[in-house]
């Protein structure tokens, strides 16, 4: 063999290697989807079918195609968390405009008009995230809540029309016996991406995935490629809703809201990285179809269907880790770290072992400089201008508000109860931003919040069934419980390199599903008559939890401004590397926040279940964006590093007032979602730093 010869054969099994390591995600996938048809086709009563294809493909193809859509932002380095409630808004438009009286409809016109709705959102997605520069996280959750007031102004229940027209299509055989449509849709969604990939545009997407920077560097025209990704997100969001609509022939506002834990977690089992520039839709399909497949067998085995979000949060969080295992990987950096440490303490050099006399550890010659006695120190004003300058507004907007109610409804300025009821109605969200304002302070989210408050209001309302003396066990008990959730958040995050945003989510899905197996679906039990009388009774005119939430503020505003532990979350959040080189425990310090936020949850939990008597199913589920929402609203940065509880507890106050003022007028319940959803887009807009790309 020559030696061109040689080098040709070397060069094509280089390639080789190179594509088959850029497609590993994928192969894997499909492996495992593979294998898991031959598990169904062992448990099931009888070989697969043609049927069963077809039911399949059909269960399947709505989170298959509203995947790929997700799986295009991640590439590019975004998260959507918008997507549930686009394919519920496209949904409901479908089923509310569709003429019942009329049996024929336009397939290719109402599958126009849902991928129009889709992209319609993401180029409102889209404009803030590329042309704004702002946080896709903020953006696309505010979007999410916005969507969500919107669908129920179209449809405030289940119901309307979907034409069977749409389902006989998109449902049907392409080749009857051979082919399911849904697989036609499916592959058709895939080949358009495998055009798109091959464009300039495509490259341009991994390029600015992998490095912004460099991308830009190179003449990439980043913002317009951020923007159109969002739009061509969702149409396939929007294509997914037509799909859905197809399946269950009518409307319901709450559709999409379960895909969002299966949709993420098809795209990080395909294959897809989390944080952009690597993965692709192929593999994301086989990771729906995957998810779909592992339910399908435990229904078969006869294991409860509540056990389906906790094997879909199971499995995002595995594949997340099992996606990160590499040399530079944060676990293995953290491994050897620990084993570094390890060998120092056997050789007794760690700094703890080292005796207090030995001088080698002594940064300073003498003693600590003290001030000069003639020093002055600054007014209170220009000590603490920045805090003043990002919480006064929530403070102005706040009086503000409350004029509008004295003057729209009367009876708030001068009226006791009015001020009593605000500070009751505003003591959940009170609690809520220390712990949730905790987290972003650091720059995480913790998306676990609803789930946390839901499970600890029906372990609580168990446990206790009306017994004040159970409170003695039962507290304890649920304090507990929240903080192992949240010591489990801060470990998955810290020492395994999970995303604070996967990891919380993953998080909720599955206490979401251990809170259906506990409840078996219908909570049981209600408050103790003390818990009762704690959030609805009176002591000299005044509610008892009022007293409680100031003791909680002059204790928060104390742990965050007067401690070293909020020194450090400040620090963290101004620089993580940067806090590191400065010798914070940030391992530590970041399990201890989420801990807070997880206790901080627990006790809105329990405050809630006393406040209304009992614990229901979602209880918590509308307190995730508004616990963002006072905490930026309040004037902290998103991304970490600025904020102030004072500020904080001006966003709730206001929040609250607004809510209150809204109650008492004729508009309907969906508005209060809108008006979060653009409350924090605008206030993001307004304090974000301007410097910031």
């Amino acid at each position: 063999m020559s030696s061109a010869q040689a080098s040709t054969r070397m060069q094509r099994t280089s390639g080789l290697r190179r594509a088959l390591g850029a497609n590993s995600g994928t192969i894997i996938a499909a492996v495992v989807f593979a294998v898991l048809l031959m598990v169904v086709d062992w448990v099931g009563a009888g070989p697969l079918t043609y049927f069963d294809i077809s039911f399949l493909s059909s269960g399947g193809a709505t989170s298959a195609i509203a995947a790929i859509g997700q799986t295009i932002v991640i590439i590019s380095g975004g998260f959507d968390l918008s997507a549930g409630a686009v394919i519920s808004l496209v949904n409901v438009v479908l089923a509310s405009n569709m003429d019942p009286m009329s049996m024929q409809a336009s397939t290719a016109l109402w599958t126009a008009v849902g991928i129009g709705v889709g992209m319609a959102v993401g180029a409102f997605n889209g404009f803030f995230i590329a042309f704004l520069r702002m946080q896709p996280i903020v953006v696309t959750l505010s979007t999410m809540f916005i969507l969500q007031g919107v669908t129920l102004l179209v449809m405030d229940k289940p119901g309307g029309f979907v034409s069977p027209d749409l389902g006989a299509f998109y449902l049907g055989d392409a080749i009857p016996g051979w082919l399911p449509m849904p697989v036609v849709v499916i592959c058709a969604v895939l080949l358009l991406w495998m055009w798109l990939k091959g464009t300039r545009f495509g490259t341009a997407l991994y390029a600015v995935g992998s490095d912004t920077d460099s991308a830009a560097a190179v003449g990439v025209n980043v913002v317009l490629v951020r923007f159109m990704v969002y739009i061509i997100a969702g149409g396939c969001y929007g294509l997914a809703g037509v799909f859905i609509s197809a399946q269950t022939g009518s409307g319901d506002p709450l559709v999409g809201n379960p895909l969002l834990l299966s949709m993420f977690a098809a795209v990080v089992v395909g294959g897809t990285r989390l944080g952009g520039g690597q993965g692709g839709p192929v593999g994301t399909v086989f990771g729906a179809f995957i998810l779909m497949i592992v339910v399908n067998i435990l229904l078969v085995l006869n294991v409860s269907a509540y056990y389906s979000t906790i094997a879909e949060g199971t499995i995002l969080f595995l594949a997340v880790l099992a996606g990160s295992m590499s040399h530079g990987s944060v676990l293995a950096i953290q491994l050897r770290a620990a084993r570094a440490r390890f060998a120092a303490y056997r050789a007794g050099t760690l700094p703890s072992q080292i005796d207090r006399v030995d001088r080698r550890l002594a940064t300073t010659s003498g003693a600590r400089r003290s001030e000069p006695s003639n020093a002055t120190r600054p007014a209170f004003h220009i000590r603490h201008a920045e805090t003043l300058r990002f919480a006064l507004p929530a403070f102005v907007c706040l009086i503000l508000v409350i004029a509008v109610t004295q003057l729209w409804l009367g009876r708030a300025v001068l009226n006791p109860g009015y001020w009593n009821s605000l500070l009751v109605l505003s003591s959940f969200l009170a609690v809520l931003a220390l712990g949730q304002g905790t987290v972003i302070l650091t720059g995480g989210l913790d998306l676990s919040v609803p789930w946390i408050i839901g499970i600890s209001g029906i372990v609580l309302a168990g446990m206790v069934n009306g017994s004040d003396a159970a409170l003695v066990y039962a507290l304890p008990t649920v304090l507990a419980m929240a903080c192992v959730v949240g010591f489990a958040n801060g470990v998955g995050i810290v020492y395994l390199g999970i995303s604070p945003i996967v990891m919380t989510l993953a998080m909720n899905g599955i206490l979401q599903g251990f809170a259906l197996l506990y409840s078996q679906g219908t909570p049981a039990g209600f408050s103790s008559p003390m818990l009762r009388w704690f959030m609805t009774g009176r002591i000299a005119g005044m509610t008892p939890v009022v007293l409680f939430i100031i003791g909680f503020v002059i204790f928060a505003v104390l742990l965050l401004g007067r401690t070293a532990f909020g020194r450090r979350v400040y620090g963290i959040g101004n620089g993580l590397r940067a806090a590191q080189l400065s010798g914070i425990a940030v391992e530590k310090t970041l399990i201890l926040v989420y801990i807070l936020s997880a206790l901080c949850a627990a006790v809105v939990g329990i405050m809630l279940t006393g406040f209304s008597g009992q614990a229901s199913l979602g209880m918590g589920d509308d307190y995730l964006l508004p616990s963002i929402a006072v905490v930026v609203v309040g004037g902290a940065l998103i991304t970490g590093g600025r904020g102030h509880y004072i500020g904080m507890l001006g966003g709730v106050l206001l929040l609250t007032s607004l809510q209150m003022l809204l109650a008492g007028t004729t508009l309907p319940y969906a508005t209060r979602a809108i008006l979060y959803g653009l409350v924090v887009l605008g206030a993001v807009m307004a304090l974000r730093e301007r410097n910031t790309r």
